[in-house]
This record gives C-alpha cells, structure tokens and sequence, in this order.
C-alpha cells in the first residue's frame, strides 16, 4: 500500500536544516489491529554492505519455502503470494511476499516451528558464500522493516539498524580457519500502543516497533517434540554443538569401476549431487510489548538518527558557505568593479573619439541596431573608419562583439545536453525539496525513485524548451532534428548501460536485475509520454517564444583566437581548477551519501536538509565559476567560450569520480573485492557523474551565456 507521507519544510531557516522525521497523514496510512488479528510479516531481499548484489529472499535455497496456503478463510491473502510493488521498488530490486510465520496482535508465541529445510551441498556452500558475506535480510510487518538494536558508548537511546544479519563468521587459528553459522531461529519483538479515538476504545493497537533478534542454534540444543528448543541458554554462546555451523563434509574419493559399464550415468550424478546432506530446522518466536513511549508519527526517528553526525553535518554547510561566499566575493568584484570599469572605458573612448555613427544618422541601410532601440544608442555593429581609429586601445574581451555570439561548433549537440541538463536539474530539485519536507521518506518504499522517474518524465518540456530556444538563438532551423536528439540523448547513453548492468546481475541471479516487462513499460513510458513533452516544449520554444536576443551580431570571417594562452585556460587545467571549488563545496556530504549507498546499506540517507542547502550553494558556486572563467577567456580574447563554459560547470564531475575512486579502494577495501564487485561500482558511479556532470554543465553554461549577454548588452553609449 503506498504511504501519504508529509513534513515540515526543512530550508525556511538554517536551525531548521536537519533530517526531518517523517510523519504520516492521519487517516490515510494508519492502521490499528484488533485483538487476536492476524498480522502479515513480509519477507523481502538480503543484501550486504560488501558487495553490491542482492537476492530476493524467498528464493534462496536454504531457507523455508512458502506453503501458499490462506492462513484464513476468506481472508484472500496466501503465504507466498507476492506483494504488488511500485516501479521504484522494482528497480532497487525488492522482491516482497508473504510468508508463513503467524503473528497475532497481543498473542505471544514462546516457539513456532516454521519449517525443516533439507539443504544439498550446493545449497549448503551457497548458504556460505551468503554468511561470508555478511548478507542480511529485510522483513517488514506493518511498512516497517525488521530491525537489529543497539546502544552508542552505554547511553540510554537505542537506534535501530534496518534489518538482521542471516548468520555470522568465528574466526579460529587467526582468521586461517573460520567457521560459519546460520541463524536458524528468530525471536520477533513486537511494540505497540494503544490506538487513538474510537478505535482505541475498542481495543485496537497501533505497531510502533518491529524488531528481530536472531540466533543460531544447532543439534546441541534439547527440542521438544514440536522441533523447538527447550532452553536456548546464553545467548552467544558458539560452544561446542551450541551454533548452527554450516559445515560441508569432505568428498570421499570413489574407487574407479572395474569396467566403463560400472560407472554412473548422468542421471545417477544429479541424483547424488541433489542428495540432501544437512537438514536446517527454523523456528520463531513472537512477543508483543506496550510501549507508550513512542508516538505513531515517530516511529520511523530510530531507524533515521544516527549518532554523531548533525555535527559533520553542520561543518558541511559552514565548508561550503565560506568557499561559496568566498567565490561570490570574486564575482561581485569582477562584476562591480572590473567589468564596470572596462564598459566606462570603452564608452569614454566612443565618445571621446566622436566618429561612431549614431543610429538614425548617416547611411541608412533598414537594418536596426542590436543594443538597444532607442535614438542616440552606439551600435558597435556601425562603426566608421575614424571610430576604428579612436578606438584602437580597446583590448580583451571588448574586442570580440563581433565575434562572440558566433555559433559555437556542433551546437546541435550543445543545445540538447544544455535542454537535458535543465531535464534532470528540475528531477534532482524535486526530489530533494520533496524529501526535505518529508514527502519522500524511506515509509514510502520504492518512492524516491518512482517520484523521481515522474519528475524526468515531466522535465521533458523543459528539456524540450531550453534545447529548441538555443537552438535557435545560435541559428539553428531544423525543429524536429533538434527535438530527436535531445530526446535521444540520455537514453542512447543510459539505455546500454542499463543493458549490460541487468544481464550481468541476471546471471547472477540478483533480484536487481530488472524484469523484461518493466524494461518495456519504462520504454512505453519514454516513448509515450517523454517524446510528446520534448516536442512540445520545442515547438513551444520555435513557434511561440522568441530566440534569446544578442546584443551583437557575428561578422562573416572569425576572428582569429590567439594561439598563445595562459598555461591556465588550457583544456586539462582550466577543468582540473575549475571543478576543484564545487567539489570542495559538497565532497564532505558526499562521504555520508556514499556510505549509504555503498557501505551502510542497513542505515538510511535522510539528511535532505542539509543536502537541499549544501545543494543550492554547489548550483550558485558552479554558476559563479563558469562567469569567472568564461570572464577570464574573453579577456585572453578566444570567443569560442560556450562548449568551455559547459565543460568548466561539468568539471566537478570530474572529482567526484576521482572521489569515487579513492573510496572504493581506501574505505571500501577494493583490492579485496571481486571483478563483479568493482564492475558494478564504477559502473554505478560513472553513470551518476555523467548526469552530475550533465546538470551542473547546463548550469554552468545558462550562467554564462547570460553574463555574455549582459555584459556585451551593456556596451552601449546614450
């Protein structure tokens, strides 16, 4: 069921810049179970924070299958049934169905046998690849994950982490012999208050806790005649017979048969490899606790604090402040002063040489002037012989009026990664603001990436817009050519990519690999819904709006551009410099970002707040950045500013893989992690600094161009 979620703002104020606690609309996703009521438990993936596959649980060999049998009569709900998912919860790749444990409201079980699993040898090597790694697993009762507690240095608040892990390793001889354990039984915590209103007065209870305390316990533990365990002693004890180990016996070598007629057949092989050699029993245990303590709307606080972090958090937004205010000191001093002087001085020499011919005066050729329309303006399109002359000690960027609204090459490539840009700019605010105010929080499974999808989709007009108007500012003719290519852009990158990703898991047999329907319906989607918006959007910006006017027009020979530049404006430094002060604003958060996704999979990311602001100055510094240094070429006198004022806004890009870099080998442990591993990690991040890369590109570039044409707009002489 999709939660209605909402919050308070999170950026009116900078107190007010923390992780919000989600809440819930009052009627909408509450849900009170009576006494005795039968509550579904859901059983969904295990994943780990050593690597980046996951596996639907349901399907793992060596665990309980599902009976598929209604737990009630009439109630239409059967064990193993899967759980209609959302498209966001697809592509992150959970896999959610009902399972057989039966939890009652109010009703404690002290053991429930749930099943006896015979597990082969291969199933059992599996189940130790799976403990090796540190896999863990999520079930969810009431859209509340499952979650292991603890408590920080002794204090008193406990913190949950999202799931439990399916097993664990005991190191022997210094690590050359570990031995490992399979949790085989499950103590589930339930907590719950009393339901407010009318349906409290019945009774009624509301779930504000789920948490689940595994255990492994072997053939040394006394069962009753229900396969439970009499007394399951300490827990942590892994004496000896105490744990579950997961021990593969040793493979007897058989004599060879006196003659080739002897030896075993195909089929006979399969039946010895699929010869069961350990059976697993799991079982359970349910207990319900009154806990008044936590509100209904709160009950999400635990899994998203984290202990010591507002503190770094905070330091991430001072760092970023001062290197944004720094930088914005830069600009308004190049603005203020520099460029202002350079444009009184240039009219000082206009006026002072008298020779420029006025608009109205002289040779009337029908053609109006480009900065501006009233009488009595300079038009620098019109200078005379003598004008030329006064003017001769105008040098840097004054000089290339002529020059600098000229088309810059493969603008047709230009325009769309510019529309794209603002594409996703308007996906990435969104989100960000959404989750901010708590709209988008974990409660709503699957929602970010399904809001997020949406937003794309939509951003098509935009897209659409920005691409077909500059377009057409640089001269650009062909509508329908310009929409193509901005509506192809992304998917003919991605859509490869995404190819390859799902056939790699797929072999693997992760529940990552997205289904081939839902590949189809997110192609329907694109070619549905997206391409109509982007050809809107185009013939809007063709038809309806008019190009972006230059306050100069381009003659017909170029300018030659200086062969000789500053060491600095070369293409590897000026991106190096360039993308060094918006990595420098963000990469602190990043760390926090990075965990989540890659090492602490268990604990969400929901410091939106902080994200939105630290955000905001990364866009304004990227801006600020790209005016500088598109301020620094013209004054070296090259014109051919636009494809570098959108490589200097994508530098940062640049960083953030190298970022990516040095985490996967220094904090992940690289080097010990396998080729699949390393393939899905750089896969992942390349492709996420490619669209980083995009967006702040599109700013960069948009900031630019308008500065050009402010500047150049303001050579003008009344």
């Amino acid at each position: 069921m999709v939660r209605f979620t909402a919050g308070l703002p999170g950026l009116l104020t900078l107190s007010l810049v923390q992780p919000i606690g989600a809440f819930y609309i009052p009627g909408w996703s509450l849900k009170s179970y009576e006494p005795n009521e039968r509550i579904p438990l859901l059983v969904n993936k295990a994943f780990s924070d050593n690597t980046q596959l996951q596996y639907a649980y349901n399907e793992l060999p060596f665990v309980c299958p599902p009976s598929e049998q209604p737990k009630e009569a009439g109630d239409g709900l059967f064990t193993g049934q899967s759980i209609r998912l959302n498209l966001g919860e697809v592509l992150r790749g959970d896999r959610i169905v009902t399972s057989d444990m039966e939890l009652e409201m109010g009703k404690d079980k002290k053991c429930a046998m749930l099943c006896r699993k015979n597990v082969t040898r291969e199933a059992l090597e599996r189940s130790r690849d799976i403990v090796r790694d540190g896999y863990e697993v999520e079930w969810i009762v009431d859209n509340l994950p499952g979650a292991t507690t603890w408590v920080q240095d002794k204090g008193e608040t406990k913190f949950y982490s999202s799931g439990f892990p399916l097993g664990f390793t005991h190191e022997l001889g210094g690590g050359l012999n570990p031995q490992y354990f399979l949790n085989n039984h499950f103590t589930i915590v339930i907590r719950h208050r009393k339901a407010p209103g009318r349906a409290g007065a019945r009774g009624e209870k509301l779930i504000v806790g789920f948490e689940i305390y595994p255990r492994s316990l072997g053939p040394g533990f006394k069962r009753d005649e229900h396969g439970c365990p009499v007394d399951m002693g300490p827990e942590g004890d892994i004496s000896q017979g105490s744990g579950l180990e997961l021990l593969v016996p040793r493979e007897v070598p058989k004599e060879e048969p006196a003659d080739d007629t002897a030896s075993l057949d195909d089929d006979d092989k399969v039946a010895e490899e699929s010869k069961p050699i350990l059976e697993i029993p799991y079982t359970y245990s349910v207990y319900f606790k009154e806990d008044e303590t936590i509100e209904w709307s709160h009950r999400w606080d635990r899994y998203l604090d984290k202990p010591d972090t507002a503190y770094v958090h905070y330091l991430a937004i001072v760092n970023s402040l001062i290197i944004c205010g720094m930088l914005t000191g830069v600009v308004m001093i190049i603005l203020a002063r520099t460029v202002r002087s350079d444009i009184q001085s240039y009219k000082d020499s206009a006026i002072e040489g008298g020779k420029l011919r006025k608009k109205g005066h002289g040779k009337k050729s029908g053609r109006t002037g480009l900065l501006g329309k009233e009488a009595g303006e300079v038009d620098v399109n019109y200078l005379s012989d003598e004008g030329d002359e006064a003017l001769e000690d105008v040098t840097g960027w004054k000089l290339l009026h002529a020059d600098v609204f000229r088309a810059p090459r493969q603008v047709s490539i230009l325009a769309p990664l510019v529309g794209s840009g603002t594409q996703l700019l308007f996906m990435a605010v969104g989100l960000v603001l959404l989750s901010a105010a708590g709209v988008l929080n974990p409660s709503f499974r699957g929602g970010f990436i399904s809001v997020g999808v949406g937003l794309f989709v939509l951003g098509g007009v935009m897209a659409g817009y920005y691409s077909g108007r500059l377009y057409r500012s640089f001269g650009g003719t062909s509508q329908f050519r310009n929409a193509v290519i901005t509506e192809g852009i992304l998917p003919a990158v991605v859509l490869p990519l995404v190819l390859v990703q799902d056939i790699v898991v797929w072999a693997h047999g992760s529940s990552t690999a997205i289904p081939f329907t839902t590949i189809i319906a997110l192609l329907l989607l694109w070619a549905g819904v997206q391409i109509p918006l982007v050809h809107f959007g185009s013939w809007y910006a063709f038809r309806r709006a008019a190009p972006w006017e230059h306050p100069t027009k381009a003659t017909s020979i170029p300018r030659q551009i200086p062969k000789r530049q500053p060491w600095f404006l070369h293409t590897v430094p000026s991106i190096v410099l360039s993308g060094l002060i918006p990595f420098a604003v963000i990469f602190i958060e990043l760390l926090y970002i990075f965990q989540s996704l890659w090492q602490d999979k268990s604990h969400y990311y929901y410091a939106f707040g902080f994200l939105a602001l630290v955000s905001s100055l990364v866009f304004v510094t990227v801006a600020e950045i790209s005016v500088v240094a598109t301020y620094v070429r013209l004054g070296a006198e090259d014109h051919a500013w636009q494809w570098r004022a959108f490589a200097t806004g994508a530098s940062s890009a640049v960083w953030v893989f190298g970022y990516s870099v040095w985490y996967y080998f220094v904090k992940m442990g690289g080097r010990e992690r396998g080729l699949l591993d390393g393939w899905l990690f750089f896969a992942y991040s390349a492709a996420g600094c490619a669209v980083y890369g995009v967006v702040t590109g599109a700013v960069g570039f948009l900031a630019a161009y308008a500065f050009v044409r402010k500047i150049y707009g303001a050579i003008k002489v009344d």
